[in-house]
């Protein structure tokens, strides 16, 4: 893929991957969604992210000539909780990644690469706006167990502790930040 080869042609080979694929439309329930907004949502939240995964595999795995490393999926809490009334598609497409970090982390451990996901909860960032509900991290943030939405930053520290080696002995895992939502 052209955005694998950029990279390694800019920095050296790639030894860390993060697949953040993700797209959301507006609140409906599953009875009332278009097959053209269903389609649109799993080629870009699965396909496109199992593409960019299936390519870290090609060019981590030690047996194809890597050295290894790790790949972190962008799942949602959603995957757990279903969004009903709301996103039931969007959060079966990141179950969908869940599903690929347990299996890619077996398929490519022998390989020296590990594979998580890590599953944001209510975040503050602009995917509730384009959905329609720019506040919607802020008032249900205030549901969760802490009291409060999360940030940006914070999810980006998860995922920077899969990536680095102090995380070395982590695969296959979904490590939620949800703030216990």
């Amino acid at each position: 893929m052209s955005m694998f080869d950029a990279t390694e042609a800019a920095f050296g080979s790639v030894d860390g991957v993060v697949v953040n694929a993700g797209i959301v439309a507006p609140p409906s329930t599953l009875a009332d969604m278009s097959a053209e907004r269903l389609r649109r949502m799993f080629d870009v939240n699965v396909l496109g992210a199992y593409l960019c995964a299936r390519e870290a595999a090609r060019r981590l795995s030690k047996d194809r000539g890597g050295r290894g490393g790790s790949v972190v999926l962008v799942s949602s809490a959603a995957a757990r909780l279903g969004s009903p009334f709301e996103y039931v598609d969007y959060a079966g497409s990141k179950a969908a990644l869940d599903t690929l970090a347990i299996g890619l982390a077996k398929e490519l451990g022998s390989q020296g690469v590990r594979v998580n996901a890590v599953r944001p909860g209510l975040i503050d960032t602009d995917i509730h706006a384009r959905a329609g509900q720019p506040d919607r991290a802020q008032r249900l943030g205030r549901e969760t167990p802490l009291g409060r939405h999360g940030r940006a930053e914070e999810i980006a520290e998860a995922i920077h502790w899969l990536l680095s080696d102090a995380s070395s002995y982590v695969t296959g895992a979904l490590l939620d930040v949800a703030g216990g939502r």
